[in-house]
């Protein structure tokens, strides 16, 4: 069902019949909330049993579902608006050990997230490693400077090693931080996993990456 934070981001909610064996918070990409991740939290509630909440990453903005304006409004978007709902979207999911998972744009914040502290455990699914130029402003901060905190949290990182986002030297840079594991697919492009009807979609790696996912965060 759909909430609001106490910032008054809109987010969906999912808390499971039967006692939940830990949170989890979901990050959209950059089309944010949508039925596709109405579905997504109501499976990883259903299958995994975990209480689920994923915040909408732009509050307040009516934007089209077409991509470039969305590219265009990512440098009015600011690190500690973002995570403070991320943290918040945690505390909606009632449970004291919550992990956080986040897909392409909100694979980028995970990875920013994970450096916090905040989290049991993270699974960034090809996520930025480096803010895109398009995307620089002051209120974005480096995902790598902040898995270089010594209270970043255990990491996985899902690549797909055709993807652009996530260039050969970024990868190496974020493979070499200590508190994350890096996953590659040699075969796959950017966002191979999530959504069933995009062209990139691997079904057989991203079954493999999901149980990748579900041990990182049940370990």
């Amino acid at each position: 069902m759909r909430v609001q934070l106490p910032s008054g981001t809109p987010a969906e909610l999912v808390i499971p019949t039967d006692p939940p064996r830990m949170g989890l918070v979901v990050a959209p990409d950059i089309f944010g909330l949508r039925p596709l991740f109405d579905e997504i939290t109501a499976r990883l509630a259903a299958d995994r049993g975990y209480a689920v909440c994923a915040p909408e990453p732009f509050p307040g903005r009516d934007l089209p579902l077409e991509v470039e304006p969305r590219y265009a409004a990512v440098p009015e978007l600011r690190d500690d608006e973002v995570l403070r709902d991320l943290d918040l979207a945690a505390k909606a999911t009632g449970c004291a050990e919550v992990g956080l998972i986040g897909f392409c744009m909100g694979g980028m914040y995970t990875l920013k997230a994970a450096g916090t502290g905040g989290f049991r455990r993270c699974v960034a699914f090809y996520g930025m490693i480096r803010v895109p130029d398009a995307w620089r402003s002051p209120g974005q901060g480096e995902p790598l400077d902040y898995l270089s905190r010594p209270e970043a949290s255990p990491t996985l990182a899902i690549i797909g090693e055709n993807d652009h986002y996530t260039p050969a030297d970024d990868l190496e840079a974020l493979a070499a931080m200590p508190t994350v594991t890096v996953v590659r697919y040699p075969e796959a492009e950017h966002g191979f996993v999530h959504d069933p009807n995009r062209p990139a979609h691997r079904p057989a790696d991203a079954a493999d990456a999901w149980a990748r996912c579900y041990a990182h965060l049940e370990s």
